[in-house]
Formats: structure tokens, sequence, C-alpha cells
């Protein structure tokens, strides 16, 4: 297993936005073959950033996930109307392999 963290920074005032088209998203996840489950945090120190942390059955689904139509359309519309910048996506390994 693996775990992903993605990370948004979202323009001020469209977090209400951001956090439905999570609920959206999830719903697409949790039908994902390969996706175990994924939560949504908020920053404390920059209500206007979070990060979605998934974890999957391999690096591979992930991949498989982020290549696929509906995350295109969703990653567009984010980049249209609601993140201020790019979004950053970081893969972690598995921890049975950290020690």
């Amino acid at each position: 297993m693996v775990t992903v963290g993605m990370y948004y920074d979202v323009i001020p005032g469209k977090n209400e936005q951001f956090e439905q088209k999570f609920q959206e998203v999830l719903a697409v996840l949790n039908q994902t073959p390969g996706h175990k489950q994924s939560f949504l945090y908020k920053r404390v120190d920059d209500p206007n950033s979070y990060a979605i942390i998934s974890e999957w059955d391999s690096e591979q689904a992930f991949l498989d996930f982020i290549h696929s139509d509906a995350f295109r359309k969703t990653t567009a519309w984010g980049r249209e109307s609601i993140l201020r910048n790019r979004p950053r996506h970081q893969v972690y390994g598995r921890s049975k392999d950290l020690g």
C-alpha cells in the first residue's frame, strides 16, 4: 500500500466550492480500483491551503487514476477557477519499507 499527499492552495473565498468538489471526487474515488480511503485536511495557519491524503493499493493504481479523464476534468476546473497555484502531489512509500 502507498500513501499519497495532494496539496492544494485555494483562492480566498473559494473554500466552500473546493470542499464540495472534494465530496464529489471522493464519491468517484470510492469506486476507483485500488483506492482505499481519502481524507481532506485544512491547514490551521492557512485556511486556504488543503491536503488530501489518500491510501492506494499501489502507486500504479494512483497513477492510473491521475491519468483518467475524470481526474483531468477536475484538475482543469480547479486550475481555471479555484486554485491559487499548481497543486503538488507526493507519493510516500509503504510504512514497512521505512523501518
